[in-house]
């Protein structure tokens, strides 16, 4: 096949990725008006972009041929990897994300809008506005990237992590110490990475958005005992000091939010006292976030049981009414 011929089976499948979709087709004729104004290629003869077409679809294009107005042949790309829904979905992914630069963000939907036609572009652009309120300070893609690689290789990991001070400022200092990468977690809409400390024999926790400065170390030998995956609510990404089952009373208002924040384990039932309550029991992870997790519904939920529970919670509403008594 000579160079221009392959210039132009390129042009034709931009043409039919651009021009055509599941619900609209491109002409022979429409072909010719692309390849003319995009180009600079005049007078292709549609036998030769019939041919074009049969050698792409040779190639494995997914290319449909329908007949259109007065028996005119119409043909559409199909097949391109993503639907146009799950393109959409990964789309609103990105724009919401608040780990990405508005630019990252724009050069992400770029790429995703070359895998449309212009239609389907169109329909993009009404529905996602990027919000540029804020962006971050690291570049979080580059951090991911360079933690799956040495997860990959089964390397230590170096990093100088970030803590913020009351100036609002971030004081990076050094986490060298014998640390293996083990797997990055999305918890409560932030990215951790969990690494094994081999010195001390446990996990630890950090977040990736915090970590500067990534390098790799020696290759290591350590086998991590398996990551535990609780079965249960944990309020926190961190290990919570025991599970329990703890039955709530929840305002009705309430019921929907906490049987998806309680997960699997969460059961429901009538109250039969109060009909504007319902019972939940759930097993719960106990720790300090735990509790701050209760106190964020005010009145709206109650910790019926365990007592041991109950009264650890009273106490700390008891210390806390107390630091704003007259």
């Amino acid at each position: 096949m000579a160079v221009m011929d392959h210039e132009r089976i390129i042009h034709v499948l931009d043409c039919l990725t651009r021009e055509s979709d599941e619900s609209h087709g491109v002409t022979v004729a429409d072909i010719q008006r692309y390849l003319r104004d995009n180009a600079n290629m005049d007078g292709v003869s549609p036998v030769t972009i019939r041919r074009d077409i049969d050698r792409l679809t040779g190639m494995g294009h997914d290319i449909i041929k329908t007949a259109g107005a007065h028996n005119t042949a119409v043909y559409s790309l199909r097949g391109r990897g993503f639907t146009f829904n799950e393109i959409r979905f990964l789309v609103d992914s990105v724009s919401i994300n608040k780990f990405l630069s508005p630019g990252q963000k724009q050069a992400l939907i770029k790429k995703f809008e070359g895998m449309c036609s212009e239609t389907q572009i169109r329909q993009l652009v009404s529905r996602i506005s990027l919000d540029s309120a804020a962006s971050p300070s690291l570049d979080l893609l580059e951090n991911l990237e360079k933690i799956h690689l040495l997860i990959a290789e089964h390397r230590r990991i170096n990093f100088r992590y970030g803590k913020f001070d009351t100036k609002r400022q971030v004081s990076y200092y050094d986490k060298r110490r014998e640390m293996l990468p083990v797997r990055v977690v999305y918890f409560n809409e932030r990215i951790y990475l969990r690494c094994w400390n081999e010195e001390a024999s446990e996990y630890r926790t950090y977040r990736v958005d915090r970590m500067k400065d990534i390098t790799g170390g020696e290759v290591s030998k350590a086998k991590p005992p398996k990551d535990k995956k609780y079965e249960g609510f944990v309020a926190d990404i961190f290990p919570p000091e025991r599970f329990e089952t703890v039955t709530f009373r929840v305002k009705r208002y309430l019921l929907a939010e906490m049987l998806e924040q309680l997960g699997g384990s969460a059961k429901a039932r009538d109250d039969f006292d109060d009909p504007s309550c319902a019972i939940v029991r759930a097993s719960c992870g106990i720790n300090r976030q735990f509790y701050l997790w209760v106190m964020r519904y005010g009145d709206g939920i109650e910790i019926v049981s365990p007592a041991d529970i109950r009264g650890e919670f009273a106490e700390m509403l008891t210390g806390l009414t107390k630091k704003y008594s007259p």
